[in-house]
């Protein structure tokens, strides 16, 4: 019986748990792969990145602005010689270095490149160094050469020798001519990791074309090789696309998500892409995830299988055991076993197999109250006589005298079949009243029974009885009448 509950329950238990398992599974599969979704933010990433690297370089020039048209920039062009203008240069750019280090825009991000150049586009003196002087600088970059043509300040991508996130501004004399420019240059790597620690902590690379692909030009600390390898790869056709139209593209590259956005702040927006990278479900394998508590789940649902399973069976298994060996002892001929059994759903059916063996032996069962008196009839259809005893005591009381007169003679004056029929009528309906069962009672055999109690009543008090029906307290009796 145990092993019986607990293997279908168990049964049970590992169905719902299968069950779950697939259905939690299924929904986090749609709610974490959702392509459309996923989509979005990883264009949302790369915007926001690619914004922040274009609004470093706007800060920056609007900083270099104001340093540009301090004295000391403006004096430091201004010197008759290439060796004063040198040594005035490199001293002014030394002190902006310096002062880069303590300014909020350059936290994390100081610039390792400080020039002033002339308006010619030569290097007039670099911070750290005399190496430099002379360098045609806006030779290298269209960008600066542009900016000291139109007097426009600009920011760039520069990875064509070292490779910076460069901003410059022009420098005016008193005359508002333009003498020269003023340019910084932070390490691209160092740019894109802080952008990245201020978005959303993508893989960042910045790529720039090279021929018929691309080259990464850049890296964020936070580096995916697969990022690089889809550069020239899965991605390339989108990057290409993204490039030339001006446009965010995002394309699938195995478990990667490569999002691709021009910085069109920077010179046409043409020279560079900002390429992040973001995964392709946001769960890699959801079978793990919906695995671990469903497991969990089911284990614990089958331990209290178990425990419940035996509790129950116990339960059960324990009176069937007493009811099987009480009747291997009355088969042995123990005949008066009988069960006593308190349990909530087989102490009733102890009970009647206790009243079956009763009839089968002939042994009657006593219904009778502390007493003597019947309080309630046998369950057995066919004897009710047991309901119909006499209470002496009763009796005695009335044969003093306690009863009215006048009842007694209306009691004897009363025919006999009227009589019967009446008192049968009363019986029934007051063991209805107190809800016992009156089926299996038939008017000629209480009324057989009835006479004969009589006879017997009126043999041992020397004259005729008749009697009364009384319920009192959830009981029927008869009370003997003497006439």
């Amino acid at each position: 019986m145990r092993i019986k509950i607990i293997a279908v329950n168990a049964l049970i238990v590992a169905v719902v748990g299968l069950l779950s398992f697939l259905l939690v599974r299924s929904a986090v599969g749609a709610a974490t792969s959702n392509k459309d979704q996923l989509t979005a933010g990883a264009q949302g990433d790369v915007n926001g990145a690619a914004g922040w690297v274009q609004l470093n370089g706007l800060r920056a020039e609007r900083w270099l602005a104001a340093v540009a048209s301090e004295p000391a920039t403006i004096d430091a062009l201004s010197k008759a010689t290439a060796s004063a203008r040198g040594d005035a240069a490199t001293k002014v750019c030394d002190d902006l270095v310096s002062r880069t280090k303590n300014a909020a825009l350059f936290e994390k991000n100081v610039p390792t490149l400080v020039a002033l150049v002339d308006s010619s586009g030569r290097i007039a003196g670099r911070n750290n160094s005399n190496l430099s002087r002379g360098d045609d600088l806006a030779g290298m970059y269209a960008g600066l050469k542009s900016s000291l043509a139109t007097g426009h300040s600009g920011s760039d991508v520069w990875y064509e020798h070292d490779r910076y996130l460069a901003s410059y501004v022009v420098v005016r004399d008193e005359q508002a001519r333009i003498i020269g420019a003023l340019v910084i240059g932070r390490p691209l790597d160092d740019t894109l990791s802080r952008v990245s620690e201020a978005t959303a902590g993508r893989p960042l690379v910045l790529v720039a074309p090279k021929g018929d692909g691309f080259q990464v030009v850049g890296h964020s600390a936070e580096q995916s090789p697969e990022l690089d390898e889809s550069v020239n790869g899965a991605a390339k056709v989108t990057l290409t696309n993204s490039l030339s139209h001006q446009q965010t593209d995002v394309v699938r590259a195995g478990d990667d998500l490569i999002a691709a956005a021009p910085l069109p702040a920077f010179e046409d927006g043409k020279r560079a892409l900002l390429v992040a990278a973001s995964p392709a479900a946001l769960i890699a394998d959801p079978t793990t995830l919906a695995l671990l508590p469903t497991l969990g789940a089911l284990g614990l649902g089958l331990v209290l299988v178990i425990v419940g399973g035996w509790l129950l069976g116990n339960y059960i298994t324990r009176p069937i055991n007493m009811l099987e060996e009480g009747l291997l002892a009355i088969l042995n001929g123990q005949a008066d076993k009988r069960f006593e059994l308190d349990h909530a759903e087989l102490g009733g059916l102890a009970f009647r197999i206790d009243q079956l063996l009763n009839q089968l032996m002939g042994v009657e069962e006593d219904t009778t109250d502390d007493e003597g008196r019947v309080s309630r009839s046998p369950s057995v259809a066919a004897n009710f006589t047991d309901s119909l005893e006499v209470d002496d005591k009763r009796m005695t009381q009335q044969t003093d005298g306690s009863v009215d007169p006048d009842a007694v003679q209306r009691l004897a004056a009363e025919p006999q079949p009227q009589y019967y029929a009446r008192i049968y009528r009363e019986y029934i309906a007051a063991k209805r009243a107190i809800g016992e069962p009156t089926d299996h009672i038939s008017e000629q055999a209480f009324s057989a029974r009835i006479q004969s109690m009589e006879h017997d009543a009126t043999q041992k008090y020397g004259r005729p009885v008749r009697y009364q029906v009384h319920a009192r307290n959830k009981e029927v009796v008869l009370l003997a009448v003497p006439l």
